[in-house]
């Protein structure tokens, strides 16, 4: 990899990365066995209102998106800046239904386990070590943060979408 003398790269030129990283994030998750008993309970007790599958691909999306946003930020050299990602969660917890928050909420801890951690943490700590002037430490570790906030987002804004169209296609059928 090079880099100017300051270490600073072309975003763009990692664009093979993001998509790896991407698609690493989303085969782990989707391969995680705990997101996978979450997803069949929450089908389960929601009546069939939650698809098991339906929230799989969300948290999966979200992994992957997760691993896009740390990846970026190893390459960027950008510090961890994990205060706004909370700050998203929060506002999308307002806005989202109350019933899915709590499935958003352990889908996001149940994404970062026996699968998902290591090879996210392998894949940030190989990236570090790889860019000079990276610390693997740090940034390969920050990775896992954005790994299990992004699912949370991701839940919470599919189910806001979801209630919003239902909500619109009931006041439709209304008129």
């Amino acid at each position: 990899l090079q880099g100017s003398a300051d270490n600073n790269f072309d975003w763009v030129s990692f664009l093979p990365v993001y998509a790896f990283g991407a698609s690493v994030g989303v085969a782990a998750a989707l391969a995680e066995p705990a997101l996978i008993a979450v997803a069949v309970k929450a089908e389960e007790v929601s009546g069939g209102t939650v698809p098991a599958f339906g929230l799989r691909l969300a948290v999966a999306l979200g992994a992957g998106a997760g691993v896009v946003v740390g990846t970026a930020r190893i390459v960027l050299a950008v510090p961890l800046a994990i205060g706004i990602a909370y700050t998203i969660v929060a506002l999308q917890t307002l806005a989202a239904p109350r019933p899915i928050v709590p499935i958003a909420y352990d889908s996001g801890g149940v994404t970062t386990s026996t699968v998902t951690v290591p090879v996210v943490a392998a894949l940030g700590l190989g990236l570090a070590s790889a860019i000079p002037g990276r610390n693997p430490l740090i940034d390969g570790f920050g990775l896992i943060a954005f790994t299990c906030l992004c699912p949370i987002m991701a839940v919470l804004a599919y189910a806001t979408l979801a209630d919003l169209i239902r909500r619109r296609g009931r006041r439709e059928t209304h008129r």
